[in-house]
């Protein structure tokens, strides 16, 4: 469309009606001398009254708004008449409405089929007005656009959606402007104040998006990106200015990159703990996914640093930890933690970093750990290299022997690169830490193993840099700070369960000895969920257990940690039978020798293996019994091990009935009373249904080894009872769980029980998932009673 009046009064070419977008301002007045726009007639029946009577709109203040991208919309456009052709052309008679469906892009609005008045775009620089109009005797909704040679007129369909249209395109055209006028600073005083500007347009608009508040920081992030010479006053002045901004928004990657060099460069401003600390507490209470933007991270991370090098270093840190966690026992923020402890682990890894890189091209843990297997008539090993980047030659004297051949001891190698120190010591003790090997060879290497068996890594120590080592006491601390909240310790036990950190921080004795607070805490909760987490997640993987037992890198006490975490396992692990086994097979020694010390958990231990017959080999029962008789307290429990074995002996000798039923009402310590008067090695079938015995009776139960049938229905037996008898009763065949409080933990053990071929699960909490995974695993079972259950 021409806006010339040269052609059919509809058609207006954009080169002949807007004016160069460089000589606009940012908010343009209408000119002085630009005559109002005749009035205007639509499409219906309402006719337009006279000019005097339109009348000016003001946004109401208490609405608000969401900023439009794109909508449907009637467009008009009037030219200002300038000649008497064009007069006629552009009157009421000749004008009309066109139907649009319009974008607002960066810098234009664009409609989506470009003829008839919106033919070309239109841009935001050509608009030098935006006004709300309306007409007395035709409230027609309409926002006036004014440019030099005419007016666009938007009509919607009511005054909501009018305002909307008015303060979206009022955004876009400001946007646009700052854009364009912040692109190219000149002055650095005056793009102080264009920012402030912009910051206040912000937080005053209407209009309510995340993009409100995020257009103009990516606007100052560009140009700090382009301006990296900037003062530190003036670093300092930008960040108070954009402060408001970052209350409810996150900062960009650039934005972020220029914080963390404020923090390394100048961690005791004020600005770091008036400005930043807001930033970062709404970054920890709201991120989801730090993988998305590994800047917000990073900048956390600077920013703790930053509060480090205070006067009261760490105590400020506590302090924000606390603010994070809450006065109250229970954190409100359920991020927190998370984001907290994937901070902490990258800036422990960032330690170590170097090292880790410098070891890209050395053997993986499994060529280690598989070359330890070999026969002796296998391929020369691959050396060890930790932090050449070219393989060194190996001397002759560091190839890896086959157990249990003992190696001879090279002189220590000492390996400078840059500011780390890494000195490889062999052990003399080296037959001591062999272990056995895995049936599987290709099975996953143990990370332990490696470190203990492998020659070149028995005795590794790392010294770090000063910063690095700074760094790694820090969130260390952050660590064991964040293991002191009883709320916490769950989640953060379920975090550190794989364990995260690098092999080189697990060798490193520092890391380790800090880190050794937080396994503690774990072992000292009584809570399952927290202290399970000490074993590995999945077999033939390390867990803290087994990093912190004797033996193992993390060890640098008497044994004192690992006893503390098999008392608490013992205490609660349903699978006692498998981690007694693992037990013996892995760590017997030190178990034997923490029992002859003393340790009353390592005599207990010692004397279920025995009660259980965990131990095959006759010699190591001898040195068992040898090894409890030589402590107080072993020999005492051995003689009560002694006295329970006569007894069952004795029993099973006896015979006595083969059916008992226990009367109703009675309880755990009459059915203790009743089997211990009597004898019931026959006994085959046992119903105490509608007593009021619970699970502690299990331990009276596991000693009727002829027992087929067992009935429990409406009894208090529940969870922990199951798991106890699923490893003693291995013979029982028909077992009766209706109307008892057993679940899905307690059922699932169960699965051991390959005799079963009757089992009633009436009434109880049984899902359906367990009784599929039941009848997978017990190929016996023929007859099962779920009604009233999940499963049903």
């Amino acid at each position: 469309m021409d806006f010339n009046g040269s052609g059919g009064g509809n058609e207006l070419h954009n080169n002949q009606f807007y004016p160069s977008e460089e000589s606009k301002p940012l908010l343009g007045e209408m000119s002085a001398q630009q005559p109002p726009p005749p009035p205007l007639e639509g499409n219906n029946n309402h006719k337009a009254g006279p000019c005097s009577k339109r009348s000016l709109l003001h946004s109401s203040s208490g609405m608000r708004y969401k900023l439009l991208q794109e909508g449907d919309i009637q467009v008009c456009v009037v030219k200002h008449p300038r000649t008497f052709l064009s007069k006629i052309l552009t009157s009421k008679f000749l004008r009309r409405w066109e139907p649009h469906h319009l974008t607002l892009t960066d810098s234009s609005l664009v409609s989506a089929t470009p003829t008839g008045y919106m033919e070309a775009p239109l841009s935001y620089s050509t608009i030098e007005d935006l006004q709300l109009l309306s007409w007395d005797n035709a409230p027609k909704y309409c926002v006036q656009l004014s440019f030099p040679g005419g007016t666009v007129l938007l009509q919607a369909a009511n005054s909501y959606l009018r305002d909307q249209w008015f303060h979206s395109i009022q955004w876009k055209k400001k946007i646009y402007k700052y854009r364009k006028v912040l692109n190219n600073p000149s002055r650095w005083d005056v793009v102080l104040k264009e920012i402030r500007s912009l910051v206040d347009m912000a937080l005053t608009s209407p209009l309510q998006d995340e993009s409100i508040h995020q257009a103009p920081l990516h606007i100052i992030s560009t140009l700090l990106a382009e301006n990296t010479n900037l003062s530190a006053q003036d670093h300092e002045n930008i960040i108070v200015a954009i402060a408001p901004l970052l209350e409810n928004n996150h900062p960009p990657p650039d934005l972020c990159e220029f914080f963390c060099k404020h923090c390394r460069e100048r961690p005791r401003s004020m600005v770091v703990i008036e400005v930043f600390t807001p930033v970062v507490q709404r970054i920890l209470k709201h991120n989801m996914d730090f993988g998305k933007c590994p800047r917000l991270r990073l900048f956390t991370q600077e920013y703790i640093l930053a509060l480090n090098e205070l006067n009261a270093g760490m105590e400020v840190v506590k302090k924000f930890i606390h603010s994070m966690h809450g006065p109250t026992g229970q954190c409100p923020h359920p991020r927190v933690l998370p984001n907290l402890v994937a901070v902490c682990l990258a800036a422990i890894y960032s330690c170590y970093e170097e090292f880790i890189n410098s070891r890209d091209n050395s053997p993986s843990l499994k060529e280690i750990r598989n070359g330890c297997q070999q026969q002796s008539d296998r391929k020369p090993p691959m050396p060890m290299r930790l932090l050449r980047t070219e393989p060194p030659t190996p001397p002759p004297n560091t190839t890896l022997s086959p157990p249990p051949a003992l190696p001879l001891s090279p002189p220590p190698s000492i390996v400078n690169s840059s500011e780390i120190l890494v000195e490889l010591e062999r052990n003399n003790n080296t037959a001591n830490t062999l272990r056995k090997a895995p049936a599987e060879g290709d099975s996953e290497p143990n990370l332990i193993d490696c470190l203990l068996v492998s020659p070149a890594l028995n005795a590794l120590s790392i010294q770090l840099p000063a910063h690095a080592d700074r760094v790694l006491g820090c969130f260390a601390l952050i660590l064991k700070m964040l293991s002191d909240y009883d709320d916490w310790r769950p989640a953060l036990a379920s975090l550190l369960q794989p364990i995260p950190f690098p092999k080189e921080a697990l060798a490193h004795a520092k890391f380790t000895k800090e880190l050794k607070y937080v396994i503690q805490r774990f072992a000292e909760d009584p809570r399952q969920e927290v202290h399970s987490c000490l074993l590995s997640v999945r077999s033939g993987k390390d867990g803290w257990f087994q990093l912190y037992s004797p033996g193992g890198v993390a060890c640098d006490d008497d044994g004192e940690l690992f006893a503390s975490m098999v008392h608490i396992l013992m205490g609660s692990c349903y699978k006692t039978k498998k981690f007694l086994l693992s037990l013996a097979e892995n760590k017997l020694g030190p178990c034997m020798l923490l029992a002859l010390r003393g340790n009353q958990t390592m005599v207990e231990i010692l004397c279920l293996m025995l009660e259980y017959n965990i131990i095959e080999n006759k010699d190591t029962q001898l040195q068992i019994i040898s090894t409890l008789e030589s402590t107080q307290v072993g020999l005492r429990m051995y003689e009560q091990l002694c006295d329970r074995q006569r007894e069952l002996k004795e029993l099973q000798r006896k015979g006595g009935p083969t059916r008992l039923t226990l009367p109703s009402k009675s309880t755990d310590a009459d059915l203790a009373r009743l089997l211990s008067s009597g004898s019931f090695g026959n006994l085959e079938n046992l119903s105490l249904a509608f007593t009021n015995v619970t699970s502690a009776c299990a331990e009276q139960l596991i000693k009727l080894p002829s027992l087929k049938q067992l009935n429990l229905w409406s009894t208090q037996f529940g969870d922990a009872g199951l798991r106890l008898l699923s490893e003693h009763l291995a013979c029982l065949q028909v077992l009766n769980l209706c109307e008892t409080p057993v679940t899905d933990a307690g059922l699932l053990s169960l699965s051991s029980m390959k005799s079963l071929c009757s089992l009633n699960m009436n009434s109880t909490k049984l899902t359906a998932d367990t009784y599929e995974d039941l009848k997978a695993k017990l190929p016996n079972l023929k007859e099962v009673d779920v009604r009233y259950t999940e499963a049903w």
